[in-house]
């Protein structure tokens, strides 16, 4: 039986954005108020978002699973640090599943879990699961649709400490 392609987006479904903030300086994040995803570097301070990395891996044991984000385009340490970030917190199951694109809506599949429409996330020809708004506030109802509408079992996750 062929796997269905799933789409994960990185920022605000994976990765807590925000989470970088802490760690930068002051005079820094007044300098890029108005763009703090060109803060160079800023990728690379991010944490993941409660429980992304266990449903990542458990999707991954049901989907053909690939990271479909998008890199500042006047931030080129952004493209390395998604790498890293990959490679740190999900090195088996997205080892060489990494996309980087401005135009999601090009890649082919049944599942986009995303937290905006934007970066042709909204002309995905799949079915768009946008993170954050009802009925898809966290992790735990996105695994709960994908696995009742794919009829998998679902999963017990411990939660977080």
């Amino acid at each position: 039986m062929t796997k269905k392609t799933l789409y994960i987006d990185m920022d605000g479904v994976i990765v807590d954005f925000r989470s970088a903030f802490q760690n930068l300086d002051k005079l820094l994040m007044e300098n890029f108020r108005n763009d703090p995803d060109e803060i160079p570097g800023i990728f690379s301070l991010m944490k993941p978002m409660p429980g992304a990395i266990e449903a990542v891996e458990f999707l991954s044991n049901h989907f053909d699973t690939y990271i479909l984000s998008t890199a500042s385009w006047e931030n080129p340490t952004a493209w390395s640090d998604k790498l890293n970030w990959i490679k740190k917190y999900l090195p088996k199951v997205a080892h060489k599943r990494l996309i980087l694109s401005h135009n999601k809506h090009l890649n082919a599949g049944d599942y986009l879990i995303d937290d905006r429409k934007k970066n042709g996330a909204g002309e995905f020809t799949g079915e768009l699961i946008l993170f954050g708004e009802s009925p898809f506030e966290g992790w735990p109802e996105v695994i709960q649709y994908l696995c009742e509408k794919e009829n998998i079992t679902i999963p017990i996750f411990r939660k977080n400490e």
